[in-house]
Parts: C-alpha cells; structure tokens; sequence
C-alpha cells in the first residue's frame, strides 16, 4: 500500500458521518503529512482501533516522519492498555539531562504498591513528553505513562501523587490528570 491508500484506509476506521472536507482536500492537494496529522487529530477525538493507528504508523514511516511513527504506536498502546496522563515536576538538580519526549526514557515509579514484607514495589512505565521534544532538568510539564504491566496502574485516579525514581534516586513527582482503562475486550 502507498502513503494515500494507507491514509485512506485509516480514515475508513473512523466513525461514519465525520466531516471530512478537510482530509478529502489534504488528499487531494497530496499534502500527505498534512493529512496525516488531520487524521491524528480525529483519532484523540473519537474512539480509533489499534489498525488505525497501525495504519497511520506505516504512512509515518514512509514519510520519514519517525516521531509522528513513534506517537502512532505510542497511541496503539494507549488504545489496548490505557491512558495515563500526569503533570510531571523534576526535581532541581535531581537530573542533568533533559528527559527525552518520545518514549525512550523508563524510570521506575513509586505507585503505592508495597510487597509483602510492607516494602516499596515500584513500577516501570515510559515517558512521553506532551507538546514539546523534551522535559529539561528541573522543569515540569504535561507526560503520558506507558506502564510495562499496565494492570499494576489501574488504581491510579486523577489527583493521585506518584514518584519517579532512577537509580533509588527520587527525581520526579507527578500529579496524575487523567488514567482512563479499556473495559471488557472489543475490537481495539
């Protein structure tokens, strides 16, 4: 499939009776990352599949776009195991590197989980930096939390306080905003 028939067939899983005036004209202008971020836009704003977001990873890819790529499977993950969304704070001088915005970076995470003997039981999950390419030290910002077992993290409610860790090191605190997890299994 070419970057249009992939864009196309994304747009196909999207619910019918969508306005479509603008992706139909992207399509037609053959402003294929416009159109791409048109579809994007529609799957935060309306129930999408995993192949939807399957679909637009591919088209990513073939643009050379490797963070839009990145964000697409970011999304097919959020789509079978959830979403959470936190307002992270950095502590000062906790960090002397940016925390890189596109997954690359699992701290663990103290989520309120304690092992049988009352200790601590931290939790991995990956970071994604929301409307920016990194989160630098000390700074605070909007993040998605992709857990590795995300059932471990379905306590979670907005408000909740969780820690991040590196090393036993406490580098980070943050507020969770939002922690919506997927029901009963359906077509995802």
């Amino acid at each position: 499939m070419d970057v249009p028939d992939l864009l196309r067939q994304a747009a196909g899983e999207l619910p019918a009776g969508l306005p479509r005036a603008d992706l139909d004209e992207c399509l037609a202008q053959r402003e294929w990352a416009l159109a791409l971020d048109v579809l994007l836009d529609r799957g935060d704003d309306y129930p999408a599949t995993t192949s939807f977001f399957q679909h637009l990873e591919e088209a990513a890819h073939r643009l050379g776009l490797e963070r839009s790529a990145a964000w697409c499977a970011w999304r097919r993950r959020e789509v079978l195991h959830g979403v959470i969304r936190a307002e992270l704070r950095l502590l000062p001088g906790a960090r002397r590197e940016p925390v890189p915005g596109a997954g690359r970076v699992r701290p663990l995470w103290d989520i309120g989980l304690v092992t049988p003997a009352g200790a601590p039981d931290p939790a991995v999950a990956l970071i994604w930096v929301e409307f920016a390419e990194d989160l630098p030290p000390g700074g605070a910002g909007p993040v998605r939390l992709a857990p590795l077992t995300a059932a471990r993290w379905h306590h979670l409610t907005p408000g909740d306080r969780i820690t991040m860790h590196e090393r036993q090191r406490l580098v980070g605190v943050a507020t969770i905003t939002e922690a919506v997890f997927p029901g009963p299994p359906r077509r995802r």
